[in-house]
């Protein structure tokens, strides 16, 4: 499948349709932290769904190290529906780590990661498992817009799509993040990614597999509020472009070099000048300036390569991704029916 295929949506040469009419097993991934309000309506929500669609379903629940009494309404509900998997972190490791631990104990022949605000609108998935039919091995939502949020932020996140599809191999959609449904054989590809710098958009697009955009309107937070501030933003958008790429590295490397021409160019005029027709030595302003100048841009390519050496730091501990305090495996007849769960990597309940 070529780049342009990912981006448009054009269905890629050789896509056979599955003979399957609907998975006969989907896992509903949900990473949650303090969303105690929405974990019961988020849960009738999607139940709504599956019962219209008539689709054996399992519910993934992961507590990612929530504060308030998350883990308290997953396991009334566990009580209500066996067919709820709760997988309970032993502290607050990230989004991107939560939804890597949901795709670890996820059993169905295909997953759809979805967030517990009931932002990602839960009747999408029919279209998603639409896609799955046709044959796509991913099937991702996109927003049709960001009208809901405010100039800065719209204007922010997409700088943010079009610097990472200009420097990064494998394009990201843009306005597209973790609501999908992933094809079994796509959701092990990602599972066997552990580097624990994540950015789950830039591993989504590594792993590849035909995809497919399905357009959908971001719906209202039920509850609560949104635990994703600018700063926590900004610092997401920083982990995203050095996880994904080596582009600021070489960006430096070529700003480096222009500057040293630059300064040797300047260097051999300065002494032309003097040998020729004499010249006092410069001002304290242009000395310092060209100081402080060269300084920052030191400081700044330092700083690039501080935050790639950190994440060689970090890697080379080999650490888990996670540790869990508890897991509830679902219970639900329809699961013993389905295909035996993959092991857990790297993870210790």
């Amino acid at each position: 499948m070529t780049d342009s295929q990912k981006m448009t949506g054009d269905t890629p040469p050789g896509l056979r349709p599955r003979a399957e009419t609907a998975p006969a097993l989907l896992s509903i991934v949900c990473p949650a932290y303090n969303e105690a309000e929405n974990i019961i309506a988020f849960h009738k929500a999607v139940s709504k769904v599956m019962r219209r669609l008539a689709q054996p379903f399992e519910v993934v629940f992961i507590n990612d190290g929530s504060r308030d009494e998350t883990i308290l309404r997953m396991r009334e509900l566990r009580e209500v529906h066996p067919n709820t998997t709760i997988v309970d972190l032993s502290r607050n490791f990230g989004k991107e780590t939560a939804v890597s631990a949901g795709l670890d104990y996820a059993r169905g022949d295909a997953v759809v990661i979805i967030d517990a605000d009931l932002q990602h609108p839960p009747q999408v998935i029919e279209e998603m498992i639409a896609g799955w039919r046709e044959g796509y091995d991913v099937v991702y939502g996109q927003r049709r817009g960001r009208e809901d949020e405010g100039f800065l932020r719209r204007a922010t996140a997409k700088a943010f799509y079009r610097i990472m599809n200009g420097i990064g191999r494998s394009p990201i959609p843009p306005n597209a993040g973790d609501f999908r449904l992933m094809s079994r054989k796509a959701a092990d590809a990602v599972r066997s990614l552990r580097e624990h710098h994540r950015f789950m958009k830039g591993v989504f697009a590594w792993v590849g597999f035909p995809s497919k955009a399905v357009p959908f309107d971001v719906e209202t937070r039920h509850a609560g509020a949104s635990k994703w501030s600018f700063w926590k933003l900004w610092n997401f958008s920083i982990e995203g472009v050095t996880s994904h790429t080596l582009a600021p590295l070489k960006i430096s490397t070529y700003i480096g070099t222009a500057v040293a021409a630059l300064s040797f160019a300047y260097g051999t005029f300065v002494v032309a000048k003097a040998a020729v027709v004499g010249d006092p030595a410069p001002g304290f302003p242009t000395l310092a300036a060209l100081v402080l100048f060269l300084g920052g841009l030191q400081l700044m390519v330092l700083g690039v390569m501080g935050e790639y050496l950190g994440r060689i730091f970090n890697e080379t501990k080999q650490r888990p991704l996670y540790f869990t305090t508890s897991v509830e495996i679902s219970t639900a007849e329809a699961l013993s029916q389905g295909a035996e769960r993959p092991a857990p990597v790297s993870s210790v309940a």
